[in-house]
């Protein structure tokens, strides 16, 4: 097989004095550079200063084993690659191992033919995935696309701000490209070399929200096999973008508020305070306002992180961005795929710009890598575009442009279409969408059924 010309620095954790003599000596004779450390707590603190390309770490060491400090050095956010050896090896061991991120796990006695193709293929498999990043990087997967006013005005309130420590809350709906614009605001801010690090409110169980935070100690609580690092000290140095934060568990808002205040936090089961340097960046589709005076909401949480309040424009408010979007978006996904990429006709744009789009960008994009995988031809036609888009949209386009359409058929389409637009805008909440139209609750309820909206159906997930 032949070497990789790269020349690595490994790390060797091992506390036999032999074993690293040996290993050391192999992988030098073979030009790679070799570190030597004789316990784990030693290696941590050598990988705060020191960046490896990969790392070998013996299992059972006095002290911390090598699972532990694989954990510890993970939570720390050290993504080398870690290869873990032991002469008492099992498949629980082994796949715990695998669990926490291990690349392999090889058992003593140690071949040194082996463990040279071991280092080969971990830096082939680092290279590649650098490769990966490059070209998501190239592809602009993170990129915001579009430069039409409302986008204009966008990208100058993210230059105003990003520099700035001020908190920043973005506003909008659905699918608008939240997390997009708080990626943003990171990489054109001065903590852009630190960590960019998210979590969804609405996605993590109450329960679990606290420890997700601000991590927790071995032992918190039932399940707590070890120390784990939460979100704000993952995101020293950088930012921690929050989504949803209107999902946010009221008993949470205060623990976060306290945090935000004394830019400290303490873990489940800790006994003392945490220093943390973080940019808390938020985000959220619903009403803040609106929630603070229900209730929902901390009224002190809310002036605390509603300083600079950045409204993304939907999708609907974007009719000059559709061509550059489609554009984006056909590349993207036939890049990632290997895919032909196809071209789209002014039609089918057109077709996109007569629809309602409750899904914003997401639901594009979504659109667009459906039509480059299945429209027949090297060009995307309207009859493709209309095709893949909504029933509803469908038959509104068909009763507005078909010969046959009756006036009464094309009012009833066009009411379908508004009605699922807000139903889906809103995340069928009745009252709100009621409210946006301008209609009792009842008379929306009565209209559904008689435009054949199946209200259960549309709620379930897919």
């Amino acid at each position: 097989m032949a070497t990789v010309a790269k020349k690595a620095q490994l790390l060797l954790v091992d506390d036999d004095a032999s074993t690293l003599a040996s290993l050391s000596r192999a992988f030098r004779l073979a030009g790679h550079e070799a570190t030597v450390c004789d316990n784990a707590n030693r290696a941590v603190e050598l990988l705060r200063n020191e960046r490896f390309d990969l790392i070998f770490s013996d299992v059972v060491m006095p002290g911390k084993s090598g699972l532990e400090f694989l954990e510890e050095i993970r939570n720390a956010g050290v993504n080398a690659p870690v290869i873990l050896i032991s002469g008492q090896a099992n498949i629980e061991m082994a796949v715990r191992a695998t669990k926490l991120g291990a690349l392999d796990f090889l058992e003593k006695p140690l071949s040194t033919d082996k463990l040279l193709v071991t280092v080969e293929n971990a830096l082939r498999l680092t290279r590649l995935e650098d490769e990966n990043r490059e070209l998501k990087k190239r592809l602009g997967k993170h990129q915001l696309v579009g430069s039409g006013a409302a986008m204009k005005k966008l990208l100058g309130q993210i230059d105003r701000v990003a520099g700035s420590e001020t908190r920043v809350c973005i506003v909008g709906e659905t699918g608008t490209g939240k997390e997009l614009v708080a990626r943003a605001i990171h990489e054109k801010s001065p903590r852009h070399d630190g960590p960019f690090v998210t979590l969804n409110c609405a996605a993590v169980p109450a329960e679990l929200i606290e420890s997700e935070l601000f991590g927790h100690e071995k032992g918190a609580f039932t399940g707590a096999a070890g120390r784990h690092i939460g979100k704000f000290e993952q995101a020293e140095g950088g930012t921690l973008f929050l989504d949803e934060i209107g999902d946010m568990p009221l008993a949470m808002q205060a623990k976060l508020l306290r945090v935000l205040e004394e830019c400290e936090v303490e873990r489940v089961g800790g006994d003392k305070p945490v220093k943390v340097n973080v940019r808390v960046v938020v985000a959220t589709h619903r009403d803040l306002e609106q929630l603070v005076e229900q209730n929902q909401f901390r009224r002190d949480l809310f002036h605390r992180i509603y300083v600079f309040p950045l409204a993304l424009p939907s999708l609907r408010e974007r009719q000059e961005d559709f061509p550059d979007l489609v554009k984006h978006f056909a590349r993207q996904v036939a890049a990632q795929n290997g895919w032909r990429e196809k071209e789209f006709s002014a039609e089918a744009i057109a077709a996109f710009e007569r629809y309602g789009w409750p899904g914003n960008v997401r639901e594009l994009r979504n659109i667009v890598e459906r039509l480059v995988l299945l429209a027949e031809g090297e060009k995307v036609s309207a009859e493709d575009a209309q095709s893949a888009l909504p029933a509803g949209q469908r038959a509104a386009d068909a009763g507005a442009s078909g010969a046959n359409g009756t006036l009464a058929t094309r009012i009833e389409a066009f009411e379908k279409e508004v009605l699922l637009a807000e139903l889906r805008r809103h995340n069928f909440h009745m009252t709100n969408v009621a409210r946006t139209l301008g209609l009792e609750r009842s008379h929306l309820y009565k209209k559904c059924q008689q435009l054949g909206i199946d209200l259960q159906t549309l709620r379930k997930p897919d």
